[in-house]
């Protein structure tokens, strides 16, 4: 089983939801307001009224199958609009 995890700007989460949902992911764990810092600098938590600078994070697990028609999906919106993505093996407990 893979793990595909995104991390990209909160505004683009319908669109990748989208291509995820196309793409034939199983389900997927959002989280919203993620913080931390990448190379554009910080990203503040300080967001209460606008939500502008905030990221969100993406949790998909699937097979490999899957997987290779979700990044067909998904690549073009992280080219485009930037972010990041990253694969790694997953075993269930």
């Amino acid at each position: 089983m893979k793990r595909l995890d995104l991390i990209f700007s909160d505004r683009e989460l319908d669109a990748m939801l989208k291509a995820l949902d196309e793409g034939g992911a199983p389900g997927y764990t959002v989280i919203k307001h993620v913080t931390g810092k990448g190379p554009q600098g910080a990203v503040s938590e300080d967001m209460e009224f606008t939500d502008l600078g905030a990221n969100a994070h993406v949790i998909v697990f699937c097979d490999e199958k899957v997987l290779d028609k979700l990044i067909i999906n998904i690549k073009p919106i992280i080219n485009y609009y930037g972010g990041v993505g990253y694969i790694s093996e997953a075993n269930p407990i």
